[in-house]
């Protein structure tokens, strides 16, 4: 299982379905551990009810249905599917909401999806998932990229209130993917993942919302961060070692 587990944070993402796949073949008896802890490229599925896409994720699956956060019913339709309470319920839809705004100020776009539901330890679990589509035939607006994706997926445990604060722990994991094939660069394709957990303990005065967005705020600026650091910063980096630009002359000092 470690083994299995080293070779998927080594898998680009959008190799990571067939790879999962041939694991689980391979590993029967490890496919529930191998589902729940390796995170695969989002899919989205459209809401015929509210006429609204959603996010597909492990989260809101129940058989082989999922759960829309627009309508709360199972697609397919699933008649003792687990759904949340009518408090958390209310709170999810409000999540929602706020995400959404979210997504459009950063992201320019795109598709989210909040989940929640009651832990095993009297406080809840909620799940924020960002998935935009950068390619030149979805949303990106340059139109430079051939292919291109960002899925974003935010975990966010939370603990029972004591004494007017409350427990948090964030984990969060981003994959990202791009693709060019044009005369200007060339074909070039460039995919990794990250991921990053942050523990915090935060008073409830202003409401869980408030602490949630905040730490996933605070989180995604680390990640993007990091990712052009090591991903786009490193591979610049040896591209210009290995193919330095022609225009570039070195020159003599005059003896």
């Amino acid at each position: 299982m470690e083994a299995a587990m080293g070779l998927m944070r080594r898998m680009p993402p959008k190799h990571t379905e067939a790879a999962l796949s041939a694991l689980l073949s391979l590993l029967p008896h490890h496919s529930s551990d191998l589902l729940s802890q390796v995170d695969q490229p989002l899919q989205v599925l459209r809401d015929v009810d509210s006429e609204k896409e959603f996010i597909l994720c492990e989260y809101n699956r129940d058989a082989d249905s999922y759960r829309s956060p627009w309508s709360n019913k199972y697609h397919p339709p699933l008649e003792d599917g687990a759904l949340p309470s009518l408090e958390l319920r209310k709170l999810e839809v409000e999540a929602n909401d706020i995400f959404a705004i979210y997504r459009d100020q950063y992201y320019e776009g795109g598709i989210s999806s909040v989940y929640m539901w009651e832990d095993d330890n009297e406080g809840f679990v909620g799940c924020f998932l960002i998935k935009k589509d950068g390619s030149k035939t979805g949303q990106g607006r340059r139109g430079y990229l051939q292919e291109g994706a960002w899925d974003a997926i935010h975990v966010i445990e939370v603990g029972p209130e004591e004494e007017g604060t409350a427990h948090y722990r964030l984990t969060s994991t981003v994959m990202l993917s791009l693709t060019t094939d044009n005369e200007s660069s060339g074909t070039f394709s460039l995919s990794g993942s990250i991921r990053r957990q942050m523990d915090m303990n935060l008073s409830v005065a202003e409401g869980h919302l408030c602490n949630m967005g905040r730490m996933i705020e605070e989180m995604e600026s680390k990640l993007r961060n990091s990712l052009d650091q090591v991903y786009f910063g490193k591979t610049k980096e040896m591209v210009c070692t290995l193919r330095p630009p022609s225009e570039v002359v070195m020159r003599l000092p005059d003896s």
